[in-house]
């Protein structure tokens, strides 16, 4: 029996999450978290094989779900994290990723693709959804014209309507360091503006 906690800040993707996995034979719905933080609690208490991780939480919770994976597979025997959201940007999925989920899926996704991917993350296997894996693909393919985290976070930013400056008090950085990224940012997506930039990258998916 795989034992699921889902943690979702919206009642009803809980219960539709919920309807979906219970009617299989082997899942159980063994906790739900409206909060990133309660994800995390429940995630340390024995009993919980796979999470299933939403990405953006209510004001209700100070962590998001990356930060939350970051908590829960920081620890040993840690449960195994599958990010499931509607987000699919690179400024969504690496640093989920790199947070240690095993697996990033949609919520469109279909009933069977749901159920095969929580059997693999319990498995330890890795279950990208399909437009994840292609552009993670095509970063390793291209890696000199792939954005690198930092680059993508600086650049959402910017999207948001945020100056420089702006973004260099939210990330803690100088202001030449971030107008480095955004020349490196111009250089890779074959543009000479902010606003050109954004077009682009939302364009390829990379942020949202």
């Amino acid at each position: 029996m795989i034992r699921l906690l889902i943690a979702d800040d919206h009642p009803v993707v809980r219960a539709g999450l919920r309807a979906v996995l219970e009617s299989e034979p082997d899942f159980a719905i063994v906790a739900e978290a409206a909060t990133a933080e309660r994800a995390v609690d429940l995630a340390a208490e024995p009993g919980v094989d796979v999470v299933l991780m939403d990405l953006q939480f209510g004001p209700g919770s100070a962590m998001n779900g990356a930060q939350a994976t970051a908590a829960i597979t920081a620890r040993a025997g840690a449960p195994r994290v599958l990010v499931v959201t509607t987000y699919d940007s690179d400024a969504d999925t690496l640093p989920a990723l790199e947070a240690g989920a095993t697996g990033y899926l949609l919520k469109d996704a279909p009933p069977e693709e749901l159920a095969q991917a929580v059997r693999a993350a319990a498995a330890g296997r890795s279950a990208l959804a399909p437009s994840v894996a292609d552009r993670l693909l095509e970063r390793m393919r291209t890696p000199a014209a792939a954005l690198s985290a930092r680059e993508t976070e600086v650049l959402g930013l910017v999207a948001d309507g945020l100056t420089n400056q702006q973004v260099s008090q939210r990330l803690h950085l100088s202001q030449a360091t971030v107008k480095s990224h955004l020349v490196h940012v111009y250089t890779k997506l074959g543009v000479d503006s902010r606003t050109a930039a954004v077009r682009e990258a939302r364009g390829r998916g990379l942020i949202r």
